[in-house]
């Protein structure tokens, strides 16, 4: 991957490619399919794994949010766990759009919708939001992205994020308690293999 060609480019100018991958989501073997120019193409990230081992199963039922898809690991484990819930995947990546789409529809989970932020509704709202944030795309862009999703929690909702620890958990923590509106709690859910996972709860 060029310099410019980040996995939080719209459109990728690496070749797509794309490649079968077998993982295990959800407790379950899976093959998916990646390509160049997304978010870890080589399999499941740590800091994904880390999250989707140390959060809580979701409800059965509900709307939730992956915010920053990539292939689709998040969303695609949600949609295993919930099959008859709504889930939304967003990416800026055009490719990890198509992928994660691509995906669902392989594994049957057809209530996994991927699609680019602009295109979700503005009035949608979830009771979970699990995300692995685009750290990298800089501190001020990363605020503005949390800013925007995390207050679309309904009341009583959860968000789950995973963030390594040398790269600003803590300090990501501190500020999401100062910045984000009256009725919304952040604090640290764990620690796990050099990440936090950070909980942002809703007052109901």
């Amino acid at each position: 991957m060029s310099v410019e060609d980040h996995y939080f480019s719209a459109s990728p100018s690496s070749p797509d490619e794309r490649s079968p991958l077998t993982v295990e989501l959800a407790g379950r073997e899976v093959t998916v399919e990646v390509a160049p120019g997304i978010f870890s193409p080589g399999g499941l990230d740590k800091g994904t794994a880390v999250l989707l081992r140390e959060v809580p199963d979701p409800p059965t039922h509900g709307a939730f949010l992956d915010l920053g898809c990539g292939w689709g690991p998040i969303a695609l484990t949600l949609g295993l766990l919930s099959p008859e819930a709504s889930v939304r995947a967003v990416d800026v990546n055009e490719r990890a759009v198509d992928l994660c789409e691509r995906n669902a529809k392989a594994l049957g989970l057809t209530g996994v919708a991927a699609c680019a932020p602009d295109a979700v509704p503005a009035d949608e709202t979830y009771s979970r939001i699990w995300s692995n944030p685009p750290i990298r795309i800089g501190k001020k862009a990363l605020h503005t992205l949390l800013l925007t999703w995390l207050p679309r929690l309904e009341p009583g909702g959860e968000a789950y994020l995973v963030v390594q620890k040398n790269l600003g958990s803590d300090s990501l923590a501190t500020w999401l308690g100062a910045h984000l509106p009256d009725g919304f709690v952040t604090d640290r859910l764990t620690s796990s293999k050099g990440f936090r996972v950070l909980r942002v709860r809703r007052s109901a």
